[in-house]
């Protein structure tokens, strides 16, 4: 019985133990992060680079244009990885932040208060909603807009003359007749821009965030840059794919693979692209007072085309080809600039 009891007095230790480390490994974890993040600031500042999901990631990587840090490569934070390192020696931190508006705006956020940047790059893929522009191509917009943010209308309601603009669901019967359906409307509402800048807790209503002026011309004088033309030997785009600076993005959690919506984002935004993280990152780097730039491959018509979407057959090149404007924009920078 005494050995018996003996056991159980060994064994319980042991529980409480299995119990109370998981509680205290996190802080420990979080508190070395810190201290590298310290010592990598020392020697900052950084120009933040933010990517979306592996396939982006991948592409970035392949170029061979990263040199990683040759000690401080990496910190894990909340469940990402922030890189540290060089491309055309200047220094940059980058993360693959996830997909969707919320992922974009908190690792924009983690970045900038936790390393020294003095900018933000956002890059990847998007749909292309001009039709003057072609997959492959690259898109530097100058502005952006949040087209998420909508209020689904009571049928019977008054329309608000504040929305930006409506979408009639009715309007898209077929066949058409002279009754409405239960979808009603959606009404487009403003953002609410917070910014370092104003007055605190006082928003301001947004349509459409501005890049940095100064980075935007910066993207106009880039030098003609060879963007990939081909997947592979035997598939190639019928056009060699541009770099086009200076037209409208639309970014909503909303993947679209629909012609009738895709036309009325051309028709009511007059948006040449379209993506799911773009304004969030924008949004989120002017709030705080960092200069920012979006950089997108156009990878498939957002439901333009006849069949099948392109994505998962041009998604790697378009993403190269941010890529390869990626590491020209920060070629063509100054290694004081901010």
């Amino acid at each position: 019985m005494a050995a018996k009891l003996v056991r159980k007095c060994l064994v319980l230790p042991g529980l409480l133990l299995l119990l109370v480390v998981p509680a205290f490994s996190f802080p420990l974890n979080r508190r070395k992060s810190l201290n590298e993040i310290k010592e990598i600031n020392h020697k900052g500042p950084y120009l933040g680079l933010v990517t979306v999901y592996p396939p982006e990631e991948k592409a970035f990587l392949d170029t061979g244009i990263f040199k990683p840090h040759k000690t401080h490569r990496f910190v894990d934070l909340s469940g990402r990885r922030f890189w540290v390192g060089k491309i055309h020696e200047k220094k940059v931190i980058y993360v693959r932040c996830g997909v969707g508006m919320v992922n974009a705006a908190a690792a924009t956020q983690q970045m900038l208060d936790l390393f020294d940047i003095k900018g933000i790059v956002h890059f990847g893929i998007a749909g292309n909603l001009n039709d003057s522009l072609s997959i492959g191509d690259v898109s530097i917009p100058k502005q952006i807009a949040h087209t998420g943010l909508w209020e689904w209308l009571n049928p019977k309601g008054k329309l608000d003359p504040n929305y930006v603009a409506h979408l009639d669901v009715a309007s898209y019967n077929v066949p058409k007749g002279k009754g409405s359906n239960l979808l009603g409307r959606i009404g487009y509402s403003k953002e609410e821009f917070f910014s370092e800048l104003g007055k605190p807790n006082a928003a301001r209503p947004l349509v459409w965030a501005q890049m940095s002026q100064h980075w935007l011309h910066l993207a106009h004088n880039l030098k003609k840059i060879e963007l990939e033309g081909c997947v592979n030997s035997s598939l190639c785009l019928p056009r060699k794919p541009k770099l086009v600076v200076g037209l409208r993005g639309s970014t909503a959690n909303i993947f679209v693979d629909n012609a009738a919506y895709r036309n009325f984002l051309v028709r009511t935004f007059q948006a040449s692209s379209v993506d799911m993280e773009s304004s969030a990152v924008v949004m989120t780097s002017l709030s705080n007072g960092f200069p920012v730039i979006v950089i997108r491959g156009l990878s498939d018509l957002a439901g333009g085309q006849p069949g099948e979407n392109a994505i998962g057959i041009f998604g790697s090149l378009a993403a190269l080809n941010a890529a390869k404007v990626v590491a020209q924009f920060i070629k063509a920078l100054p290694h004081d600039t901010s």
